[in-house]
């Protein structure tokens, strides 16, 4: 992905994370990987994966964060 592209993501990013940009859309919560500009994932809430193209390891830590930090997360 291009890099003004990421940019823009992690400019628009909720939260940001060990380099995963977290942004809510509805009851969704979208999560980029800043770092390889690849891996996504959208998760609920409660931190279940909807969708991704994260390997097992990586939606782990991912799921992780998000219950360990969400209360961060900018309305």
């Amino acid at each position: 992905m291009p890099e003004e592209k990421i940019k823009q993501i992690a400019d628009n990013a909720d939260m940001i994370v060990r380099g995963y940009a977290f942004t809510r859309e509805g009851d969704l919560i979208r999560v980029f990987n800043t770092n390889d500009g690849l891996s996504a994932t959208v998760i609920t809430a409660d931190g279940t994966m909807v969708e991704s193209n994260m390997d097992e390891m990586e939606q782990a830590l991912v799921q992780s964060i998000w219950q360990r930090d969400s209360k961060y997360m900018e309305d």
